[in-house]
């Protein structure tokens, strides 16, 4: 009997010919995402949240959890990554292939934040959860003293059940429970994905309000639509949310004005956050460790002591220094050091990840320009503003 879930039998690992059937980038525990070095050590949901990004990795068909490690090989290869930084670099946990807080999933995601928190690791730690969470999980989460652990709860309010079968009213109430419990953990109402048309409206604004006066901080963002996503959508008869994909989030501009204009008043609703680190740094009092400071638009929303914080923690970096890291990082071109972030070319996204952590400040692909106000998003909704723009 392994040890990885004290109380509980342990769910099994894959042999290692199933894991090689795998796509490789389901099979590689460790990915670097913008929020943080993301481990995923367990793989199967049964939820079926039809936009889910299982859908890029041709498993959403694996509707029973597996590990394919044990939790402390997990944390060995977490803390051992090239990437990884004690005390700095963000950590999300079971973000990409299952539901962290799944009954026989969450032994496992607190024995990972057990073994982390033993190391004395100071680091954000990410948990992304749409399940149930109950005061007996809150105390366990409370029992963790050094991690800066933020629960995040995704709730969409979408009522399609061919889309989103897990009803929204159970995300609501572990976000109050995770609120009321909070102690050492804060925790965030992560509301995602919005989609005109389908969850936008007068009341799906006003659900989410009064849903931001639970949570320490209120992120909002679109949705991650695909071409796998958009062929499971056309699979099933699903109403297509747009008439094309994109390798960003799609939020259009109207959107965002209309869910920004219904926050605004005399501040009885919780703050709102278009980025997800500047909702996490907000709840823990700290300036947002990606450095969008330096993307200014993004700030108008934000309340004016965290807009303190993060000018008080924003520097530009010296260039001969990212252009020394850059270049070990394998970048080509011009290293650019600029008001607003690091530009460089020919690096993917995880060695920008690691300059960007490591330097607290933005770091954008040159051939994947970020338009102003547009924050990185997708360009639909927004090209009579900024007009047509790379996907």
């Amino acid at each position: 009997m392994s040890t990885s879930a004290p109380g509980r039998r342990a769910l099994p690992i894959l042999p290692a010919e199933a894991i090689s059937t795998m796509k490789p980038e389901l099979a590689d525990v460790i990915e670097y995402r913008k929020s943080g070095l993301s481990a995923n050590w367990i793989v199967g949901c049964p939820l079926e949240c039809g936009y889910c990004v299982r859908h890029l990795f041709d498993n959403f068909a694996m509707k029973v959890p597996r590990r394919l490690m044990s939790d402390e090989d997990a944390v060995a290869r977490l803390v051992g990554h090239p990437y990884f930084r004690e005390h700095r670099t963000p950590i999300q946990l079971l973000n990409r292939a299952t539901d962290p807080m799944l009954p026989v999933v969450k032994p496992h995601l607190f024995n990972v934040l057990r073994q982390l928190d033993g190391r004395g690791l100071t680091n954000h730690v990410l948990v992304i959860t749409r399940w149930r969470v109950t005061p007996e999980d809150c105390a366990v989460l409370n029992s963790f003293t050094n991690l800066r652990l933020t629960v995040l709860v995704t709730h969409s309010n979408i009522s399609n059940p061919k889309i989103e079968p897990v009803d929204s009213a159970i995300a609501a109430q572990s976000l109050r429970t995770l609120y009321e419990h909070a102690e050492r953990y804060r925790t965030v109402l992560y509301w995602r994905p919005i989609v005109p048309g389908l969850n936008d409206s007068d009341a799906d604004i006003a659900r989410a309000r009064e849903l931001s006066r639970h949570a320490h901080a209120t992120v909002f963002t679109g949705l991650f639509f695909r071409n796998e996503i958009a062929s499971y959508y056309e699979a099933h008869g699903l109403p297509m949310p747009y008439d094309e994909t994109a390798r960003r989030k799609i939020m259009p501009a109207e959107a965002e004005q209309r869910i920004l204009g219904a926050f605004e008043g005399d501040g009885s609703w919780g703050a709102l956050f278009r980025k997800t680190s500047c909702g996490v740094a907000y709840a823990h009092g700290e300036a947002d460790y990606n450095g969008h400071y330096g993307i200014r638009e993004l700030c108008d929303i934000c309340p004016p002591e965290q807009i303190a914080r993060c000018a008080g923690a924003w520097t530009m970096p010296d260039p001969q220094a990212v252009t020394r890291e850059a270049r070990g990082l394998g970048a080509v071109g011009e290293v650019e050091v600029n008001e607003r972030a690091i530009v460089v070319e020919g690096l993917d996204e995880p060695p920008r990840y690691y300059l960007q952590h490591g330097f607290g400040y933005q770091c954008h692909d040159r051939t994947k320009p970020h338009h102003h106000r547009q924050h990185g998003r997708a360009p639909i909704g927004w090209e009579a503003e900024n007009g047509p723009t790379p996907a």
